[in-house]
């Protein structure tokens, strides 16, 4: 007698269990949109006066009315570059959406107006920024506090470009260094630099001190002294500078910069005694075990620094697999900073230094904003672009900060855009009306439409 098996092969194709539904593709959509939230940004730019102010700017290359104002092309470029692209020619992503965002300029009218900017146009470009960010901050966007970070970063290049060269890691392309306003994001201002530019180079770190404090749409110390509001500047080891440093304290500003662990240094720590060490704060501000704050002032020769220059350092037990060098003494590892600030609390301005690291992240956030691709081949044209990935930046942090709350008010560029910037949506037009409908399913898309309602209600003059 045959026994039946009670196995059974694998179902035919068309008879697996179906993991998504099923779904037939047409293209007879109408009035669909991608990049929906990108609006926002295009809004914010326009409210804030972003466009006219560049226009004006480049009004000197300007010889007869155009098609598309120069500004408002660089406006495009920037919202391109804040809603991920990375080339001029990712502007498509806009000019093929005329229902939304209008009529935008063709890539080589882009190239043409990248490559016409010079580096006086680009002192013209920075004033024009300043006027507009003097608005978003009347919007709301006014910080308490003013602290100014610099940082310098390395951008290799996969193509001969003027004044691209090797970089001290044995890379080839640009050294940019860059300025930013903690307290809300901003970028300020940056230089682009060759790749064998030195990391403390005095005269670039001035140079943009001065481009920084002359973005704050503020009176600062350094136009009054009496009344003017206060300006910290933090920068690492680079920025400790007799040059920089003097320049900071000339403003009447305080700086906080790291400090090379020389051999005077490490006699200066080993002299300090054991009691002297306190337990510094954690993020949190929670005692820190396993490390310690002390000053170092006394047990180290600062006078050829500015006067109340102190030294505070920082030590802490290496993380799990570190390499020991000569000098760790007892085991700890150490760092140390400089100061002008007269406060006695140490704790406090230890934790104050380490909030500088928050530039590292400002910087990888440019990175994924267009800093990583430089198109042209001058040099100028270059500058041009990393402008406009300032703008770029500038676009993000004040929707964040004017229109979001909650966590898209503060998230990565990465996160904001799947949130909120690459939302579908559907242009719907009743009457003399037009309407944005988004995806009532999606989750952030209540938090998207309360972001158009929160800009159209703020107040941007001056």
């Amino acid at each position: 007698m045959k026994v039946k098996s009670s196995h059974r092969g694998p179902s035919p194709a068309g008879k697996r269990g179906r993991r998504r539904p099923r779904v037939r593709v047409t293209a007879d959509g109408h009035g669909l949109v991608s990049r929906a939230g990108t609006r926002l940004l295009a809004d914010v730019a326009e409210r804030s006066g972003l466009g006219a102010d560049l226009s004006a700017a480049l009004a000197p290359v300007v010889k007869a009315p155009r098609r598309h104002a120069p500004g408002e092309v660089l406006v495009d470029l920037a919202v391109t570059l804040a809603s991920g692209g990375e080339y001029v020619s990712d502007l498509k992503t806009l000019r093929d959406q005329p229902g939304l965002f209008g009529e935008v300029a063709s890539q080589p009218t882009a190239w043409r107006l990248l490559d016409s900017i010079d580096e006086g146009l680009l002192a013209s470009l920075q004033a024009a920024r300043r006027a507009s960010r003097a608005r978003a901050w009347a919007a709301g966007l006014a910080p308490a506090k003013l602290t100014l970070d610099f940082d310098a970063t390395l951008v290799n290049l996969h193509s001969e470009k003027e004044r691209a060269e090797p970089t001290y890691k044995k890379g080839f392309g640009y050294h940019p260094l860059l300025v930013y306003l903690d307290q809300t994001r901003e970028a300020l201002a940056a230089k682009l630099r060759p790749g064998s530019a030195g990391a403390n180079t005095a005269a670039d770190h001035v140079e943009l001190l001065d481009a920084a404090v002359a973005q704050l749409p503020v009176t600062t110390k350094a136009d009054d002294p009496d009344h003017g509001a206060d300006v910290l500047v933090r920068a690492d080891s680079a920025g400790a500078t007799h040059g920089f440093v003097d320049a900071i304290v000339a403003k009447g500003f305080e700086f906080s910069i790291g400090f090379d662990i020389t051999e005077a240094v490490r006699r200066a720590i080993t002299d300090v005694p054991a009691d002297a060490w306190q337990v510094p704060m954690d993020q949190d501000l929670e005692d820190r075990d396993g490390a310690g704050v002390a000053e170092i002032t006394a047990y180290l020769d600062l006078s050829a620094w500015p006067e109340g220059t102190r030294a505070i350092g920082r030590r802490e037990e290496p993380h799990v697999g570190a390499n020991f060098n000569l000098f760790d003494p007892d085991g700890w590892r150490h760092q140390v900073f400089i100061t002008n600030s007269a406060d006695p609390d140490i704790v406090y301005l230890e934790a104050r230094h380490r909030c500088h690291a928050h530039v590292e992240d400002h910087i990888k956030d440019a990175k994924a904003t267009g800093l990583l691709r430089f198109p042209g081949q001058r040099f100028a044209s270059n500058s041009a672009w990393l402008l406009v990935v300032l703008m770029a930046q500038d676009l993000l942090v004040w929707a964040q900060g004017l229109c979001f709350e909650g966590d898209l008010a503060t998230c990565l560029p990465k996160r904001l855009r799947y949130c909120a910037l690459h939302v579908a949506g559907r242009l719907v037009r009743t009457g003399r009306r037009t309407f944005l409908r988004l995806d009532a399913a999606w989750p952030w898309a209540e938090q998207l439409a309360a972001a158009f309602e929160r800009l159209g209600g703020l107040c941007f003059a001056t």
